[in-house]
Parts: structure tokens; C-alpha cells; sequence
């Protein structure tokens, strides 16, 4: 097959992601990759590391023009607000930052306080992304927060007066958790939110503390059914309140949609830099896939060594590429094109599967080569792309 034009597999947008990998405590249902500290993070030695790190990779992709930056983790709103401004200057030093793009930093409720949010605001941030989780403090200790509804509230507040974009996070098919508190409870978030909600239902993944309860029959989560219901009360209180979903779990007012996260579902392409960051970019006209050391100061000590933190990495053949395009691309609203699979794969989507998809009303055109899923078909989501990959 070809290889791709650059210009080709950049449709989706270039994005830089830097990993903060430190938290205050461990979430019982987190997965990601976190840390616990309980003495101070040396923030300069991490500060000098990502620099580094983005000077590698920045050899690997050759000068770009960034379409956003996303600070995740962990909990970035630990970073002081130095270390932040400092990071940023770093990644505008080593590809174009156009003015205005979408910079975002994940900040919990507990690590906020007005001075350091005013911080992060005049390094560049201009989009914050809270932790939120639930509006009631019986669940808030529950899924292990540091933070009651009270500090979440406040933080709220701040972050809407300081920043020209906010979105917060809720989890919900907690256990125990009725379609009627959820409906009050989203509805309540709603009156609070700016223009953006991320609203996830509880997984329970395997290695977390809730896995060892939830495998002991000690955490009781809602069946299929129950989910099912209350992701379809989900859809249907955001969308008649103005923020309908654009993505499975991310509603939005029309425009104010995570560019940062479109970059992914639209399988553009991204840098990442930081203990067990992922990046998906073009190199040589092919994508590559990058995967950094997880241990934070293992981390560190690699980067100092040899200039980056990379321990696993790989160039996708064009089917895993079309496989990756089909699961993310299916999470939006608007689709994928079905000309652009082509391209990545050499070979469409099989008719006959997507006209079986369509008549089962899991899937639906828009136009002529675009292809969505239903409503229904989004809670099938996996099997749906697992007929039209195979």
C-alpha cells in the first residue's frame, strides 16, 4: 500500500499530551497511571525531563502546528503554577502554538485555591477540566474522594470566573444509584456547568480496589439493564437542557466541544510526553506508537539517560490503523468516513455488514459515505465494531 501523505493522516488534528502521573490518594476504581507522594515532587527535575522529552520527539515529527494541549494524570493541578507555564513554553518552543488553541489541565476540587488557578490562567491554561465525580458526599466517599460537594462547588465557581472554558466530570451508574437521584443529580450539575459535562458510567477494572470488592461480592454495581436505562436518561435530560452528546460519555453547547479529545476520536495524531504517556504520530509516513516508562522517577532517570522515557513503540499496519479509526471514530455523533477507512486500510468497510448494521438499527448513513451509530447501537458499541472490522 502507498504510505499516507502527512497532510492525509493529520485530518483529525496534532495534539500534545503531558502526563502529570501524581495524586494525594489513590481512587479505589482508578486505573490510570498515578502515584502517591509523600514527600515533595522534585518539580524542576520533572520540568527539565519533559523538556527533554519533547525535544526528542519533536526530531521524530518535525515542526507541526499544534491544534491543542491537554495537562492530564494524575492530578495536574499539583504542579505548580511555574512548572506549568514552564512546560508550556517548552512545547511552543518546539512546534507552532497558534494563539487562542485549547489548553486544558485536569485539577481536582481539593488541590484548588483561587492564587493558583489565577496561576495557571496566566501560563496559558485556558480550560479546566474538574474532577468532580458526584454531588452527594455519602458517594463521594464512596468512590474514595478527597473532597466534599461543598469544596467542588467552590471550586466550580473559581474556575468559571477565571477561565473562559470549564468543564467538570460525573461518574454515575454508581451502586445502589436510582434513574430518579440520577435525574436530580445531573440536573443539578447541569445548572452549574459552563458549556461542557463528561459523564462516565462506573467500570470497575481490574488490578483496582473496587475490582477485589466488586469480585467478593462486596460492591454491587447496576446490571445491563439498569445501565442501559440510565445512560438513556442520560442522553435525554443533557440534550433538552442544550448540552447533547457529541461523543458517548462528552456532551457540549453547540462549538464548545474538547478539541483536545476530538483530536483522539477523530484519529488525529499526538505527542505524548510523560511517565506512561501514549503518543500516536506519523513518522516517515508511517504511525507510529509510542508508549513512555510508567514508574515516575524510573521515568525520569531514562530521560536523563537517553533522552526519553519510550519503552514500548511500534508502526501500526494499515488494518490495526483502520480497527483504531473504527473505535474511536464510532463514538461520535458525527461518524467516520467511510472513504477515509478506505484510505487507511486499502480496502472499504464490507456493504453487506454495514447494511446488516443498518437494518438491525445499530448503525445509520449521513450522506453519502459517513456512517454513525444509533442511540441503540452505541450501547453495543464494541460488537457493532467488531462486525464491521472483521
Amino acid at each position: 500500500m502507498t504510505p499516507l501523505l502527512r497532510g492525509q493522516e493529520s485530518e483529525g488534528g496534532f495534539g500534545i499530551y503531558v502526563h502529570w502521573p501524581f495524586c494525594m490518594a489513590k481512587c479505589p476504581y482508578c486505573d490510570f497511571n498515578s502515584h502517591v507522594r509523600h514527600q515533595p515532587v522534585d518539580q524542576l527535575r520533572f520540568t527539565a525531563a519533559f523538556a527533554r522529552e519533547m525535544a526528542t520527539m519533536r526530531e521524530r515529527t518535525g515542526p507541526r502546528t499544534i491544534s491543542s494541549i491537554f495537562l492530564g494524570g494524575g492530578t495536574p493541578s499539583l504542579m505548580e503554577p511555574e512548572t506549568v507555564g514552564s512546560v508550556l513554553n517548552e512545547i511552543a518552543k518546539n512546534w507552532t502554538v497558534p494563539d487562542n488553541i485549547e489548553i486544558t489541565l485536569e485539577a481536582n476540587p481539593t488541590s484548588v485555591e483561587a492564587n493558583r488557578f489565577r496561576g495557571y490562567r496566566a501560563a496559558g491554561v485556558n480550560r479546566v477540566s474538574l474532577g468532580v465525580q458526584a454531588l452527594n458526599d455519602a458517594d463521594l466517599r464512596r468512590l474514595g474522594r478527597m473532597h466534599n460537594v461543598e469544596e467542588a462547588l467552590v471550586a466550580i465557581g473559581l474556575a468559571r470566573d477565571i477561565f473562559p472554558r470549564l468543564s467538570f466530570d460525573l461518574i454515575y451508574a454508581r451502586p445502589d444509584q436510582t434513574i430518579e437521584a440520577w435525574r436530580e443529580e445531573l440536573n443539578r450539575a447541569i445548572s452549574y456547568a459552563a458549556d461542557h459535562l463528561s459523564l462516565y458510567q462506573l467500570t470497575i477494572e481490574e488490578g483496582t480496589p473496587f475490582y477485589q470488592l466488586w469480585k467478593a461480592g462486596k460492591l454491587i454495581t447496576p446490571d445491563g439493564d439498569h445501565a442501559a436505562a440510565l445512560y438513556a436518561e442520560t442522553q435525554d435530560v443533557t440534550a433538552g437542557r442544550g448540552l447533547p452528546a457529541y461523543e458517548i460519555s462528552n456532551h457540549a453547547a453547540p462549538g464548545a466541544e474538547s478539541q483536545h479529545n476530538l483530536v483522539y476520536w477523530r484519529y488525529g495524531e499526538y505527542v505524548g510526553v510523560g511517565p506512561g504517556a501514549h503518543g500516536r504520530f506519523i513518522e516517515n509516513g508511517k504511525r507510529a506508537v509510542t508508549i513512555t516508562e510508567r514508574h515516575p522517577e524510573t521515568w525520569v532517570s531514562r530521560v536523563e539517560s537517553n533522552g526519553h522515557g519510550v519503552v514500548e513503540e511500534e508502526l501500526l499496519t494499515g488494518e490495526q490503523e483502520g480497527d483504531e479509526f473504527l473505535l474511536m471514530g464510532l463514538r461520535l455523533v458525527e461518524g467516520i468516513d467511510l472513504a477515509r477507512y478506505e484510505r487507511l486500510t486499502g480496502h472499504g468497510v464490507k456493504e453487506k455488514r454495514v447494511i446488516s448494521l443498518a437494518e438491525q438499527g445499530l448503525i445509520e448513513y449521513i450522506g453519502n459515505s459517513r456512517i454513525r451509530t444509533t442511540p441503540e447501537g452505541a450501547i453495543v458499541l464494541n460488537a457493532v465494531i467488531a462486525d464491521l472490522a472483521a
